[in-house]
């Protein structure tokens, strides 16, 4: 392994803005156990979400660059001992690299929370739930039993599950190492070999990526990085013939491309893809458990998460409460700087990203009753920072009622019947989660039944177990990951049929 360059001097911090020690001068691709810059040399910009001013400059893959990542991946899956071990040999790495994870919880935390605009508090959080995912995989695949099937002294069945070959995972910029970690865990644990394309936004801590796997004694070649915007590296790696499944998560759009791009190969997809997803709350529910689980859902991570309950469908009876309340504790979530332990909402990611979330409030000014919120914070004068904002009345064509928007931003809007709320429930294109608030217990099995959602929450908020299926349906995503659905999706179940008995064929073309 050759190193990264040397450190680059830290830049003057401006008013309130936290800067990490021992930054990079540079983030370069890792390919076959070395860091490397681009065949062509090209970099992009990487910004500082608090201050948008550049602080690195990444290698921009290209084709060149995912060729030669995809041939390691690919020469380490035929030649390397990585899809030959034991599961139990390729478990014990898998442990140690949640070990090394947790060790460092602090400075990726750190790292995340400066790259993204994460509070830090949250990304914390999200560096110990990155190491869980390796420990889960890392147990499931020497606790997993395939299939058997007998007929006694005739016939024995048996599934034989296989690495497929080179996975390519493509991951967003929300929280972006924990969701690095859902996609390398399960690939790595099964036998396969990975490239990883991050996101051009949050490059930071999938570099710190190579050093962790180096030190856990994952085999050269089974991991490569290629940095790059999604439209080159990404596009060359959704359409290179020697990846034959691509694991995605993103926006629907993007989902839409790869899907196209990679049908041609008949590749394996499983993509998460955007959310617009319902919070309903009855009249019978708690309402205050209520309003702070529906605070919390679209609030945290800055609003910048998948399955936020960015619409609030509440009934009638307690509709005008339900707004005060809600409007009135939106008013106190507390916006600040991300390194702040304080801070509730920190900075949103990228300027490109701030300047969409601000264009859709603008908009639900003219479509719905502004309650909260609704433009910069005071005291906040640069950077990527919008305050919670919440409209009332909102209505079912609005378009902050059925397009994502992917910050603090809530649309609430009343509801008279059940029936009304689940067709204002169900009546987006997308269906990640749904979230049901109250205490009729038949209703709410009823409506968990009937709501068009992957995911469905019960007077809960987001907690989710690991064995659990993550994924939605319409245009949020194909396909579901998570516990076995995960070792699913990066094996190849084969089946193996042996007589027993005497073998009885038809005969054909006998005198």
């Amino acid at each position: 392994m050759t190193d990264t360059a040397t450190i680059a001097p830290v830049p003057g911090p401006a008013d309130g803005r936290h800067v990490p020690a021992d930054l990079p001068a540079r983030i370069q691709h890792y390919i076959d156990g070395e860091f490397v810059d681009s065949a062509d040399g090209d970099t992009f910009d990487v910004l500082d979400p608090v201050s948008n001013e550049v602080y690195l400059q990444a290698a921009a893959g290209k084709k060149a660059d995912v060729d030669r990542a995809v041939a390691a991946a690919r020469r380490a899956f035929t030649e390397g001992p990585w899809p030959r071990m034991l599961p139990r040999e390729r478990s014990r790495i898998l442990h140690r690299i949640a070990d090394i994870v947790e060790s460092r919880d602090a400075r990726l935390a750190e790292l995340e929370s400066f790259d993204s605009g994460l509070p830090i508090t949250q990304a914390l959080g999200q560096a110990r739930r990155a190491a869980e995912n390796f420990r889960f995989f890392a147990d499931l695949i020497v606790a997993q039993a395939d299939d058997t099937y007998k007929v006694p002294g005739r016939q024995i069945n048996y599934v034989n599950r296989k690495p497929i070959g080179v996975a390519g995972l493509i991951t967003p910029w929300n929280t972006p190492f924990m969701l690095e970690s859902w996609k390398l865990g399960p690939a790595l644990a099964t036998g396969n070999t990975v490239v990883l394309k991050p996101a051009e936004f949050t490059p930071l801590s999938a570099s710190l990526w190579a050093g962790i796997f180096e030190e856990a004694g994952l085999p050269r070649g089974v991991f490569n990085l290629v940095n790059g915007l999604g439209e080159d590296a990404g596009d060359a790696l959704v359409k290179h013939p020697d990846v034959p499944l691509i694991s995605f998560t993103g926006e629907s759009s993007t989902g839409q491309l790869i899907f196209g791009n990679a049908a041609p190969f008949l590749k394996g997809l499983s993509m998460e893809l955007g959310g617009k997803s319902p919070a309903v709350v009855f009249a019978d529910a708690d309402l205050d458990a209520a309003v702070d689980a529906t605070i919390f859902g679209v609030f945290s991570l800055n609003g910048e998460r998948c399955t936020a309950g960015s619409r609030i469908l509440v009934e009638r009876a307690i509709y005008d409460e339900f707004v005060e309340k809600y409007a009135a504790q939106a008013k106190r979530v507390k916006v600040g700087y991300p390194h702040d332990p304080k801070t509730e909402v920190g900075a949103l990611v990228h300027p490109e990203h701030y300047d969409k979330v601000v264009s859709y409030i603008e908009i639900g000014k003219t479509e719905g009753r502004l309650v909260a919120g609704g433009g910069r914070p005071e005291g906040f004068d640069t950077g990527n920072f919008v305050e919670p904002t919440v409209f009332a009345d909102v209505p079912a064509d609005a378009r902050i009622f059925q397009e994502e928007i992917f910050g603090p931003v809530v649309a609430i809007t009343p509801f008279d019947t059940e029936e009304e709320a689940l067709a204002l429930a169900n009546g987006v294109k997308y269906g990640l989660a749904a979230y049901i608030w109250t205490n009729d217990l038949k209703r709410a099995h009823n409506f968990a039944q009937a709501v068009e959602a992957g995911m469905v929450w019960l007077n809960s908020n987001n907690v989710r177990d690991l064995r659990t299926p993550f994924g939605g349906v319409k245009a949020s995503g194909l396909g579901h990951e998570g516990g076995y659905r995960s070792i699913d999706f990066y094996t190849d179940s084969q089946a193996v049929h042996i007589t027993l008995g005497e073998v009885h064929n038809p005969t054909f073309g006998k005198q």
